[in-house]
């Protein structure tokens, strides 16, 4: 009997040597995927709350590196070249560090984002990008470490960092423009309607040559024309209306409306009838 019950106790007492006790993490990670026009923002960090504590002045001191989270290193991974201060980066990886003050912050992009924390040892030759910005003292405090993307638009978005009652952004710039212009003109020597359309609405959300965008929808309109478009109709109307064309743009926005009355499609009607009510041909 005895010989019996030793292995087992010794099978139970290797389970429970074995076993892990999964628990939550003190600072929970998290992974965003921002993208800024054709580029691709990667942030990963780990979230530590107050829980009580001081924490610029005190857990995070005034004058001193601090590590931008907690664990590992704060990481941002860009798919593109992009732009900081005027500085042109090279995509891949970057520790974001930064040096908290009362007034302003100092954030740095160090080139090595395989540490654990700050690095052992500081190699100032792999510093990217250093960047002094004002610290913004908020109405209420944020409990746990907030970092995300703000200001979003074509080629610019910010980096904010907040925590506790105080804000941080750091500005950035995406080479969007010069990738769209390359492969417009890439894709230009033998271009779709889709392509022609697409290039002459870029031109015309982003305020650039309005002649060269004219032509381009023209061309689109013109390729689909044995089965009219009446959102290709549309941009067409609102091109030409910004090129000072209102003649015809009044005549795109009439062929515009009468094709998305077909098509039953009540936003494109809505928005026809109220440019030509705007231009007076209603």
């Amino acid at each position: 009997m005895i010989r019996l019950i030793i292995p087992i106790l010794l099978l139970v007492m290797s389970s429970i040597t074995n076993a892990q006790i999964e628990t939550p993490a003190p600072s929970p990670s998290q992974k965003i995927i921002q993208k800024v026009g054709l580029t691709d923002i990667t942030l990963e960090y780990s979230r530590p709350s107050m829980k009580g504590r001081t924490i610029f002045g005190n857990l995070a001191e005034y004058g001193k590196m601090w590590r931008t989270g907690a664990n590992a290193n704060t990481k941002l991974t860009f798919s593109t070249d992009f732009t900081i201060a005027e500085n042109t980066l090279e995509k891949g990886s970057y520790a974001l560090y930064t040096v908290p003050g009362e007034k302003t912050w100092e954030i740095i992009l160090y080139a090595d984002a395989t540490n654990w924390g700050t690095p052992g040892k500081w190699d100032e030759t792999k510093v990217a990008a250093r960047v002094l910005v004002p610290a913004q003292k908020l109405s209420m405090n944020i409990e746990t470490l907030t970092i995300g993307f703000d200001n979003l638009t074509n080629s610019t978005a910010v980096l904010g960092i907040m925590w506790e009652n105080t804000y941080v952004g750091l500005e950035f710039e995406t080479p969007t423009d010069k990738m769209v212009s390359k492969s417009i003109v890439k894709i230009m020597n033998g271009p779709s309607a889709n392509d022609m359309f697409g290039a002459a609405v870029y031109y015309l959300q982003t305020n650039k040559d309005m002649a060269t965008a004219q032509v381009w929808i023209d061309k689109a309109v013109e390729m689909t024309a044995s089965a009219p478009k009446f959102w290709y109709l549309r941009q067409q109307s609102l091109i030409h209306a910004k090129a000072g064309k209102t003649k015809t743009a009044i005549s795109a926005a009439k062929a515009s409306l009468k094709y998305a009355k077909i098509a039953n499609n009540g936003d494109y009607i809505k928005m026809n009838t109220d440019s030509l009510k705007e231009w007076g041909a209603l």
